[in-house]
């Protein structure tokens, strides 16, 4: 009974799970596109930074909207990246010159909240300590990437943004995977 009960919890909140399978393919096709870019295609990189940031920020005020303790970080987090999508859309090189010469902050301030929400979470979160290699490894680029010149801040922005969309397309499958077990 109360495992039905929790099922139905899971699908009314989450919604289908073949959503996350659609989420991760379109996570894989993302990392596709952008790691096979060049330098030359800064404009394309920059749209498709949009899109990876309008994403990020969705799944950000839905982890915000479920979480008790850090949700205002993670909402924070969720509002830059809305200003970032947008700014990424109007103005794709722009983004992109700037996204790589602010790429050092950026990978200090997410490894920080990785590093600190981890180790929160340290009591319910039995695999905490990845979360902490995250973060860890986060700071160690963005500390290496702030004393870089701009190719290759470039070209580290070209490959975070590729892996940052591979990690998230298998962590969405997965998920679904997970839900799809879940529903019976």
């Amino acid at each position: 009974m109360l495992y039905s009960q929790v099922r139905d919890a899971v699908k009314q909140t989450l919604g289908p799970w073949w959503a996350f399978l659609v989420a991760g393919l379109v996570w894989f096709l993302i990392a596709v596109i952008v790691l096979q870019m060049n330098l030359r295609s800064v404009t394309t990189v920059g749209i498709l930074l949009g899109v990876v940031f309008l994403i990020s920020a969705v799944e950000e005020f839905f982890v915000a909207s479920v979480m008790d303790s850090w949700a205002w970080a993670r909402a924070l987090l969720g509002i830059f990246f809305v200003i970032a999508a947008i700014w990424s859309f109007i103005d794709p090189i722009g983004t992109f010159v700037a996204i790589a010469d602010a790429l050092g902050f950026l990978l200090i301030f997410k490894g920080t909240l990785d590093l600190v929400t981890s180790i929160a979470s340290q009591g319910i979160n039995s695999v905490w300590w990845l979360g902490v290699l995250a973060g860890l490894l986060e700071l160690f680029l963005g500390f290496w990437a702030a004393q870089q010149y701009f190719p290759a801040r470039a070209s580290l922005l070209l490959l975070w943004v590729g892996f940052y969309a591979l990690f998230r397309g298998i962590s969405s499958i997965v998920w679904a995977f997970h839900l799809r077990a879940a529903s019976g």
